[in-house]
């Protein structure tokens, strides 16, 4: 009998996990879209993972039309709070560490002000299910920022060095997640097959940057609107997808497309085929701040002050800042990226046999996605117009 409820377990465990990455692949596309609307001509690298992570940590803490607001931005509806953190949970535990060559962390942390009285209940869950640390400080030491940004430099592995500037006297909680990834291909670029070409702006101007080339069997997919190609690393459970928009393709139009629904189609359609792939080298620091684009998706009221986070704290409270940086290093031998996430609350593949080689030459602006294809959660998505 006990083996039974514990294989229904599992199936139930399984069924809420591909509910929350469906949530969170919808969220992440949805915010790419609005920072994207913001800044179309900067590249763009973030996580919406790590996103995600901290606002449903945040989430514990809303009631009524606030937390009502957050499930709609965060695309929860239908997900009861428990069944949120249940799968969060099992989501952190199953991206840990997936693969012998595949460095891949979460950590989650929680700053809160020496003297405010947060509930139990809040900071029990943020322990229980996203493993938080949870540290009472004195937000008036001037020491207090470089303690928290220095649990980011930990636990990005000196990437991200710091996430908060300084700790403004309203202040009374900080949420932090932090991600890192570090990837070994399953087949390195070979260094000497790298040369300088031409890659083209925006602007159309051309630019001499350093273009890695390799030859195999890979992934692959291609329509009228972009080629596109899955690079696998070590085992192959985690990929980067590139995607690179036809000549005639106006970038616009291609992020107009970017939606959950087509990615899944998408993904469904790669076909293991031989081909030529010239991809840049780059290496880009971002940061954003998200306030605009989680109200414009919707979220506006947990910004304001009759926001209600009696879930947290009694005393009134609302978020103050959502500050998201990331960092990433594509190069011959893998990639490297990190990203952290801070939400300040103050008080107010199947092979087709006979086809011709494919040819990819990403010499012009591109979408690319680190994803892991077991549970299908995208860790990072950016827009590469100009690397660097």
């Amino acid at each position: 009998m006990a083996d039974v409820s514990n294989t229904s377990f599992t199936k139930q465990a399984r069924s809420m996990n591909n509910k929350l990455v469906a949530a969170n692949t919808n969220f992440g596309f949805k915010l790419f879209g609005q920072i994207f609307r913001q800044n179309s001509r900067e590249n763009i690298f973030v996580s919406p993972t790590s996103v995600a992570i901290a606002l449903s940590m945040t989430y514990n803490g809303a009631s009524g039309t606030t937390q009502q607001a957050m499930a709609q931005t965060l695309q929860l509806q239908g997900m009861s709070l428990n069944e949120i953190n249940q799968s969060q949970l099992a989501l952190i535990n199953i991206l840990q560490n997936p693969d012998p060559k595949v460095k891949l962390s979460i950590a989650n942390s929680l700053w809160a002000k020496k003297d405010v009285i947060f509930k139990p209940d809040f900071l029990q869950k943020s322990k229980e299910f996203y493993k938080a640390q949870v540290t009472n400080l004195d937000f008036a030491n001037p020491n207090s920022p470089s303690i928290i940004n220095g649990w980011v430099n930990q636990n990005t592995n000196g990437k991200i060095p710091k996430i908060i500037d300084r700790i403004n006297p309203d202040d009374i909680l900080f949420l932090i997640n932090a991600i890192y990834f570090k990837g070994s291909w399953t087949k390195e670029f070979p260094k000497n097959a790298t040369q300088q070409r031409p890659f083209t702006l925006l602007n159309g101007t051309r630019k001499q940057h350093p273009l890695m080339s390799q030859t195999g069997r890979f992934g692959y997919y291609e329509n009228q609107s972009f080629q596109a190609i899955s690079l696998p690393y070590g085992t192959r459970r985690l990929s980067m997808y590139v995607f690179l928009p036809k000549q005639n393709i106006n970038l616009q139009s291609f992020y107009n497309n970017l939606t959950a629904e087509n990615w899944e189609q998408w993904m469904n359609q790669f076909v293991s085929r031989q081909g030529t792939i010239v991809l840049p080298r780059f290496k880009l620091e971002y940061e954003v701040t998200l306030n605009q684009a989680l109200q414009a998706l919707g979220m506006g009221m947990a910004f304001q002050d009759r926001a209600n986070f009696s879930g947290m704290t009694a005393v009134p409270a609302k978020i103050n800042q959502v500050k998201h940086k990331t960092f990433v290093e594509v190069n011959e031998e893998g990639t490297e990226a990190a990203a952290v996430t801070s939400v300040g609350v103050t008080a107010t593949s199947v092979q087709i046999p006979q086809q011709e080689p494919f040819r990819m030459v990403v010499d012009r602006p591109f979408f690319c996605a680190i994803r892991d294809n077991q549970t299908g959660t995208i860790l990072f998505m950016g827009s590469i117009v100009e690397p660097k």
